[in-house]
C-alpha cells in the first residue's frame, strides 16, 4: 500500500452545478469544430493528477430512471462488536518457508500458551509475519520455544522439530477510518482492518479446507467430478469482507476448481496419455508429456505401511527402472533401484520398464518407483485445461439463480460464525439473510435499422431480437472476395453451395456482395496455410490486374489447431487481408441464425454498421451528443498460469463515428509479463532528423476520430476492463496521465474532460430474483431482467460504482458487470452514465443480444485475444522455454496491423 497522504484529493477543477454544465455543453454544442493539427514541440506536458492530488470520483447521486424492484444479493451483513486491534510482528528461528508448517507451529504456541502467557487471547496468524489479537497481550515482545512432531524418514516414526518464535508488538490497528468509510467520509481504504477480519473468518474453515487465497474448497461440499486427463473439479466457495452503503457486509460465492485427482501415479499417468502402460514402453514424447505434468505434484509412498512420507517431484529419470543404480554409501558401492526396494522394504517392483520419479533436490536426487507412489489430495492444478475439461468444469459449475441461492445459503449455514471460536473473539457476528437490495430495471434503447426494412426502428424485448424484417443500418460492399477450404471432408461442391448462401444472407441483410469470387474456390492443406493465402492473394490481384482482394472466406476443420491463429496472423499483419472464418460443422448443416450472425461479423470487418442508437441519431444522449465525443475501450490480457515468460498483450479501441459511436478502431502491443499498466498509451522518443516525436495508441486513435469525423473529441470517455481493486490508484495515475500526454503533444492546449470507468467481471456479486416464482421478474433462465441496475446498500459507501445486468441469461447465473467510475471531468449524473452503459450494450456488431459488458471494454477484450496470435510461433516456444520472466526491454513488439485492417472491427 502507498502512504495514506499520496492518495489526498482534489479534483483538476471545481466540479461545476448542473446548469453550469448544462450550459457549458450547450454552448460547446454551438462552437464550430476546431482544427486537430500536430505539433512537434510543446511546452512541459500536463499532468493531471499526481499521487498527492488524487481522490476517486465521489458519487454524485443516486439513479432514479427504470421500474423500481427488489433483487436479493450474496452479501450478508456484518457487524463488530470489537474496537481494539493490535498487529504483531512473527519471527520463526530457524526460518520456515512452508506457510502449512509455520502455521502449524505458531497453532502449537497458542495450545500451550493461550491460557498463560497469552492471558486467554484467541490470536490469527496469516502464515507469514503478521500476528493479531483483539486487545493487546500482556508483553510487547516475547520468545517461545515450540516442538513439533513430524514424520522422521529414517526411523518409520516421529521426530521433534524445535523452533523458537519471537512474538513483537507491532501498531494498533485503526477502527477509526474504517467507521469513517461506512458512515460516507471521503478517507482511503483501511485495507488493513478488512484484511484482519478476513483471516479472523477464514481461519477455522482454512483447518478443514483447501485455501486458496480468498476461496476454500473441500470434496467434501459436493462429490467431486472427474475431467479426465488425471483431474477432477471440486466445489468450493469464496468469501470476503467488503465496506458497503449498508455497513460491513461478508460476500460469499459458490465456486468450482480443478484439482490433481489423488491417483496412484501409474494411473494417474495413464490418464494423462490416454492409453495403458503397465506393459508398453514409453515413448520419449510420453516421457516428456508426464514430466510436465508431474513436476511440481506432491506424492506420498505407499510401500511402508501406515508410514506415508510426502515428496515433491523435481523430475523424471531418462532410463527405465530396471536399469537405474546409484551410489550406496561414499565407497561408492551400487546398488540398482529394483533390489534396493527388494531388499530394504521386501517390495518388488512389477513395472520395472517404466521411469523412476525423482524427488528432492538436484544435489540430492531420491529415486521412487511410480507404482509406489500415489499422489497426495488436495493439490489444485495450475497449468491450462484443454477445450474439454473446460466444457466439464463449466457443467460442474453451472447452476441456475434458485440452485446457487441455495448453495450459498446452505454454505452459511455450514459456517456456522455463530459459534466460530474466532469470530466470537473478534466481536464479529454475521447475518445470516442474503441482502435485500433496491433495483431498477432500465428500459431497453430504440435501435434504427435501414429504412428499406419492413421494421425501421426495433424496441428489443428481454434483452434478444432477430434480424427478421431488418436491414443493416449501413451495408458495406464486397465486390471481390474468394474462399479456401482447408477441411478435407468438404467437398467443392458443398463449399460453394455454402458460399452461396452466405452471399445471399449477406445481401437479404442489407450489403452488396458480388455473387461469384474472384478466383474459384481454392483447396488447401492446413499445414500450407501461407503458401495457399499468398497464392490466392496474388492469383486474385493478378485476376483484378492489381486491385486488391477485399475478403476472404475460409472453412476450416473442426479441430484446426493452430490453423485458425496462423490464417489471422498472415492476414492482418502480412496481407492486409480481412477474413472469415467458418467451421466444417456450419458449412454441412447450415443454419440460417448462424448465417445471419455470420453476415452481421463481415458487414463491421469490412467498414458498416448494422444498427444505431435512434437516441444517437436524434441527438439526444446526454453528454454524447452534444459535442464530438470519443469512447474508449482497453484491456490487457495476460497468458495462462503456468506460463511465467510469455508477454502481456494490450488493447485499445476507440469509437470512429459520432453521434453514431457505433464503429471501433482497435490497436495492440505486447509488454512485459503480467504488466497491468498499458505501456504503449502514449510515448516520446528523441528522432535524429525530427527531434521529440511522439506516438502511442492513445494519440493515433484521436488523429483517426479526426480523419473520420472531420471533428476533434472534445469529450472522452474511457472504459478500462480487467482491472482489480489493489490496482485502481495505479492504473488510473498512470493511464489518465498518458491520455492527457497524448492530448497535449497534439496541442499543448488541448485537454478535453476525461471520464474513466473501470468495469469489472471477475467479481463475486450475484444479484437473485427476490421471488424466483415470479415470472415477471425474471427472464427465461430464471435470471433478473435485463438492465437491472443496483446503485445503493451494497454498492461502495462513498465512491461513484454501481452493478448492471444488461444481458439475458442463457444458462447458469447471470453475473452482472461492476462499473467503478474512478475520474469524472464530464460530471455524469448516475442515470446517464448508467442508461449510457445499458444503452451501449445493445449496439454490440456479433449478435443480436445485448451484452454483458459494455462493447469497447468487449471489442478491447477480443482484439488483446486475437493478437496473441500474432506472436510468431518460435517467439512463444522459445520464451516458454526459457521459464525466465520477460523484462521490459526485451519484450518483442507485435507486427504491426496493416493499414486497411485496423480502421475496420477485424477482431469480431
Amino acid at each position: 500500500m502507498k502512504d495514506p497522504e499520496e492518495h489526498q484529493v482534489k479534483s483538476r477543477r471545481p466540479l461545476p452545478k448542473p446548469t453550469e454544465r448544462r450550459r457549458r455543453c450547450r454552448r460547446r454544442s454551438q462552437c464550430k469544430p476546431e482544427k486537430l493539427q500536430e505539433t512537434e514541440l510543446h511546452p512541459q506536458l500536463p499532468s493531471s493528477a499526481t499521487p498527492k492530488s488524487l481522490m476517486f470520483h465521489q458519487r454524485p447521486g443516486y439513479g432514479q430512471l427504470g421500474t423500481k424492484c427488489l433483487v436479493k444479493a450474496n452479501h450478508f451483513l456484518a457487524d463488530i462488536s470489537v474496537s481494539d486491534l493490535s498487529h504483531y510482528n512473527v519471527k520463526i528461528t530457524p526460518e520456515v518457508t512452508s506457510r502449512k508448517t509455520s502455521k502449524a507451529i505458531i497453532a502449537e504456541l497458542v495450545r500451550v500458551h493461550r491460557n498463560t502467557d497469552l492471558a486467554t487471547r484467541l490470536p490469527v496468524y496469516d502464515g507469514g509475519r503478521n500476528l493479531y489479537t483483539a486487545g493487546l497481550l500482556p508483553f510487547t515482545y516475547k520468545e517461545f520455544n515450540v516442538t513439533l512432531s513430524e514424520d522422521d524418514d529414517a526411523t518409520s516414526g516421529t521426530r521433534e522439530r524445535k523452533f523458537k518464535v519471537v512474538i513483537k508488538f507491532a501498531t494498533h490497528v485503526s477502527m477509526h477510518q474504517l467507521r469513517d468509510l461506512l458512515s460516507g467520509k471521503q478517507v482511503n481504504n483501511p485495507q488493513e482492518a478488512l484484511t484482519v477480519f478476513d483471516i479472523v473468518l477464514r481461519e477455522l474453515a482454512a483447518q478443514s479446507y483447501v485455501s486458496i487465497g480468498r476461496f476454500l474448497y473441500s470434496p467434501d461440499v459436493r462429490k467431486p467430478q472427474q475431467l479426465g486427463g488425471g483431474l477432477e473439479s471440486w466445489r468450493g466457495f469464496y468469501q470476503s469482507i467488503r465496506p458497503t452503503q449498508m455497513g460491513l457486509s461478508l460476500n460469499i460465492d459458490m465456486s468450482s476448481m480443478a484439482f490433481i485427482e489423488p491417483l496412484p501415479v501409474i494411473d494417474f499417468v495413464a490418464q494423462i496419455l490416454g492409453k495403458d502402460v503397465h506393459s508398453k514402453l514409453l515413448s520419449d514424447a510420453d516421457r516428456v508429456k508426464i514430466k510436465k505434468a508431474l513436476r511440481g505434484v506432491k506424492v506420498e509412498v505407499t510401500h511402508r505401511g501406515n508410514f506415508r512420507r510426502k515428496y515433491r517431484i523435481s523430475g523424471l529419470t531418462s532410463q527405465p527402472t530396471r536399469e537405474l543404480i546409484f551410489p550406496l554409501d561414499e565407497q561408492m558401492n551400487m546398488k540398482s533401484v529394483v533390489d534396493y526396494f527388494q531388499e530394504m522394504y521386501g517390495f518388488t517392483i512389477k513395472y520395472s520398464h517404466l521411469p523412476c520419479l525423482q524427488v528432492g533436490s538436484q544435489r540430492k536426487l531420491n529415486y521412487l518407483p511410480m507404482e509406489a507412489c500415489k499422489i497426495v489430495e488436495g493439490q489444485r492444478y495450475t497449468k491450462g485445461l484443454n477445450e474439454k475439461q473446460i466444457t466439464s468444469l463449466l457443467k460442474f459449475s453451472c447452476q441456475r439463480p434458485r440452485e446457487q441461492e441455495a448453495d450459498i445459503l446452505q454454505t452459511m449455514q455450514q459456517n456456522n460464525y455463530d459459534n466460530n471460536p474466532y469470530a466470537k473473539e473478534f466481536g464479529i457476528s454475521i447475518d445470516n439473510k442474503l441482502a435485500s437490495v433496491e433495483a431498477r430495471v432500465l428500459p431497453p434503447p430504440w435501435l434504427k435499422y435501414h429504412d428499406t426494412g419492413r421494421e425501421k426502428e426495433y424496441l428489443p424485448q428481454v434483452g434478444q431480437w432477430n434480424m427478421m424484417n431488418k436491414k443493416v443500418i449501413n451495408g458495406s460492399t464486397v465486390r471481390y472476395w474468394a474462399c479456401i477450404n482447408f477441411s478435407r471432408s468438404v467437398q467443392e461442391s458443398t463449399a460453394r453451395g455454402f458460399c452461396q448462401q452466405l452471399v445471399q444472407m449477406c445481401q437479404i441483410s442489407g450489403m452488396e456482395f458480388s455473387q461469384d469470387p474472384v478466383i474459384p474456390i481454392y483447396s488447401a492443406r492446413p499445414d500450407q496455410v501461407k503458401k495457399a493465402l499468398n497464392y490466392v492473394h496474388s492469383a486474385a490481384m493478378d485476376k483484378l490486374c492489381g486491385k486488391e482482394l477485399e475478403l476472404l472466406i475460409a472453412i476450416l476443420p473442426d479441430n484446426n489447431g493452430s490453423l485458425y491463429g496462423d490464417l489471422k496472423r498472415i492476414c492482418e499483419t502480412d496481407l492486409g487481408l480481412i477474413s472469415q472464418c467458418c467451421l466444417t460443422k456450419h458449412v454441412f448443416k447450415i443454419n440460417r441464425q448462424y448465417l445471419a450472425n455470420v453476415a452481421l461479423k463481415i458487414n463491421v470487418k469490412m467498414g458498416g454498421r448494422n444498427t444505431v442508437l435512434l437516441d444517437a441519431l436524434s441527438w439526444r444522449i446526454p453528454l454524447v451528443s452534444d459535442i464530438p465525443t470519443i469512447i474508449f475501450g482497453a484491456d490487457v490480457t495476460h497468458p495462462e498460469s503456468g506460463e511465467d515468460s510469455c508477454p502481456s498483450i494490450a488493447a485499445v479501441v476507440a469509437s470512429q463515428d459520432w453521434p453514431e459511436v457505433t464503429k471501433y478502431a482497435g490497436l495492440v502491443c505486447a509488454q512485459p509479463h503480467r504488466e497491468e499498466l498499458i505501456q504503449d498509451l502514449f510515448r516520446s522518443w528523441k528522432d535524429p532528423q525530427r527531434g521529440v516525436t511522439y506516438g502511442g495508441m492513445i494519440r493515433e486513435l484521436l488523429l483517426s476520430f479526426k480523419k473520420a469525423t472531420g471533428q476533434k473529441p472534445l469529450r472522452i470517455i474511457f472504459y478500462r476492463d480487467g482491472v482489480s481493486e489493489g490496482q485502481f490508484y495505479q492504473v488510473l495515475l498512470y493511464e489518465l496521465d498518458a491520455i492527457r500526454k497524448a492530448c497535449a503533444s497534439l496541442e499543448p492546449s488541448y485537454q478535453p474532460p476525461v471520464t474513466f470507468v473501470v468495469v469489472q467481471k471477475r467479481h463475486h456479486t450475484r444479484l437473485f430474483a427476490n421471488n424466483h416464482d415470479d415470472r415477471n421478474s425474471t427472464d427465461k433462465s430464471g435470471n433478473i431482467l435485463p438492465g437491472t441496475v443496483v446503485d445503493s446498500k451494497i454498492c461502495h459507501p462513498s465512491e461513484f460504482d454501481f452493478y448492471l445486468c444488461s444481458h439475458a441469461g442463457i444458462q447458469g447465473t447471470s453475473r452482472p458487470a461492476h462499473y467503478h467510475v474512478l475520474w469524472d471531468e464530464n460530471n455524469f449524473t448516475a442515470d446517464e452514465i448508467q442508461s449510457l452503459t445499458n444503452n451501449l450494450c445493445y449496439t454490440y456488431a456479433r449478435c443480436t443480444r445485448s451484452v454483458s459488458v459494455v462493447p469497447p471494454a468487449y471489442y478491447a477484450h477480443l482484439a488483446a485475444y486475437r493478437a496473441r496470435f500474432y506472436m510468431e510461433p518460435d517467439v512463444v516456444e522459445i520464451s516458454k522455454l526459457r521459464g525466465t520472466r520477460s523484462k521490459e526491454g526485451s519484450v518483442r513488439a507485435l507486427p504491426a496491423l496493416k493499414e486497411k485492417v485496423k480502421n475496420v472491427m477485424f477482431y469480431c
